[in-house]
């Protein structure tokens, strides 16, 4: 009964009011945290010493998330539009979006090395466009125009005579391209068909494979969308799901049971071969070319910027990454991502998805904004994504998923336990009615024996006369 139920109001449908809302809507809170790797020391790094950097943060964000364009089709799929917004929430915050920090140069250091093996005279006359606009190797800027854009006299230039260059056509920022914007048009398995492909990734704006990557396993769209999973989850069940800011398919394993204010889970963390380089674990050739293991070279995706998404903190990396930078302290505790999921439903109790933005910088001869940098790669932000079920909707959740089963489970036994009695009881009557009409049978035949034998027989009787 249990799982009838869990199927009918996992499959996507309209009709399924309560599920379809936190599906279409997610009223679960959602808070993107995001941390700044302030530079210490630039005149340094410029002279070729080792960066050092200090964490600040977090700057809270409350991110709002909404279903638009939701069209179902025939083969039992669905297809959507994912919105998104974020709201700054000082409250949770250490710090405000004015606060100033110092990170790397994107337009600049990115620029050197995507521009390193162009002519010495082209690297010249860049190093002479990066000074009339009079951008150098670190920016010097606010939360908020890191975050959402600023100003640049460069960015204006490139956007008018080099349109499509950079990935925003107004303000440059980190997360620009980010708020106010969906994540594709992703068509998804509803389940009517098949419970075991509810929420599964059927194409993605109308792909059903990437060509980011240099092998077809590599350019896979795998699992869900990465906001529910099917239900009857195992230990040996693993959570794929495709992820379009990291521009492929993520996987994460079991690693232990537990409770979420009385309600089971499994607990889902990132494998070490997830960011492992094609050396280390050859599945991942496909995303190559590669560095160090924990780096994901996501330049195919960023218009060939020399980008990296690693743990926070370049946690389960390759230890040499922290040597080439100072001021990074990796834990699992608090740069490790995970997600808890009720195993029986496929609905995430608890996530936190915790990445970093990584740029790879090196002095580039004719560009003299990158002075002797030594090779590195250099953390500039990490930012965490997480929710949990909480409040009105914990409780349903409990009360649906814990109360009444386990009342389920105690009405099983007591059923057993009443159906023993019942036949202990319906043994005991029919073989104490058996009884009685055995006694009752044998007193009648000792009555009319009796009888028998104090009669005479009146023809006897009538001879003896």
């Amino acid at each position: 009964m249990i799982n009838k139920e869990i199927i009918k109001n996992t499959v996507i449908d309209p009709q399924n009011n309560v599920s379809y809302t936190m599906w279409k809507d997610v009223p679960v809170p959602f808070f993107m945290s995001v941390y700044f790797f302030n530079i210490l020391n630039p005149k340094e790094i410029l002279k070729g010493e080792k960066p050092m950097v200090e964490q600040r943060g977090p700057y809270v964000y409350r991110k709002q998330i909404q279903k638009d364009n939701i069209t179902f089709h025939d083969n039992d799929t669905v297809s959507y539009r994912e919105y998104r917004k974020y709201f700054f929430e000082p409250s949770m915050s250490v710090g405000n979006e004015s606060d100033v920090v110092m990170i790397p140069n994107m337009l600049v250091l990115g620029a050197a090395v995507m521009m390193e093996k162009l002519p010495y005279a082209v690297r010249l006359m860049i190093s002479s466009t990066f000074k009339a606009f009079n951008e150098g190797p670190f920016l010097n800027k606010t939360v908020g125009e890191l975050m959402w854009g600023y100003d640049s006299k460069l960015v204006d230039f490139l956007n008018k005579y080099l349109p499509g260059m950079l990935p925003s056509s107004g303000k440059f920022g980190l997360f620009a391209e980010f708020n106010n914007s969906n994540t594709g048009l992703f068509t998804i398995f509803t389940g009517k068909d098949d419970i075991r492909n509810v929420h599964k990734v059927d194409s993605w704006n109308g792909l059903t494979e990437l060509t980011y990557w240099r092998t077809p396993q590599c350019n896979m769209i795998n699992g869900t969308a990465g906001q529910m999973w099917p239900p009857f989850m195992t230990k040996e069940t693993t959570l794929p799901f495709y992820s379009p800011d990291a521009c492929r398919s993520l996987e994460l394993v079991y690693q232990r049971s537990g409770e979420l204010k009385g309600i089971p889970l499994y607990r889902y963390v990132a494998p070490k071969t997830m960011f492992a380089n094609g050396t280390d674990y050859a599945p991942n050739e496909g995303f190559c070319p590669c560095r160090q293991s924990g780096l994901l070279n996501v330049s195919s995706c960023r218009h060939n910027s020399p980008c990296f998404i690693s743990h926070p903190h370049f946690f389960n990396a390759d230890p040499v990454l922290l040597d080439y930078v100072q001021g990074l302290h990796p834990t699992e505790d608090e740069h490790g991502l995970f997600i808890d999921i009720h195993p029986l439903t496929g609905v995430p109790l608890n996530v936190s998805i915790r990445l970093q933005l990584n740029l790879y910088m090196k002095k580039v001869s004719g560009i003299t904004e990158t002075g002797k940098i030594s090779e590195v790669v250099m953390p500039m932000i990490w930012f965490e994504e997480s929710g949990y079920i909480d409040g009105p909707i914990l409780t349903t959740f409990h009360t649906n998923l814990v109360v009444l089963p386990a009342i389920m489970e105690y009405m099983q036994y007591g059923f057993i336990a009443l159906g023993l009695v019942t036949i202990v009881i319906a043994t005991l009557v029919y073989r104490r009615v058996k009884r009685t009409k055995c006694d009752v049978g044998a007193t009648s035949d000792g009555n009319l024996s009796t009888s028998t034998k104090g009669e005479k027989d009146p023809l006897l009787q009538n001879d003896m006369d």
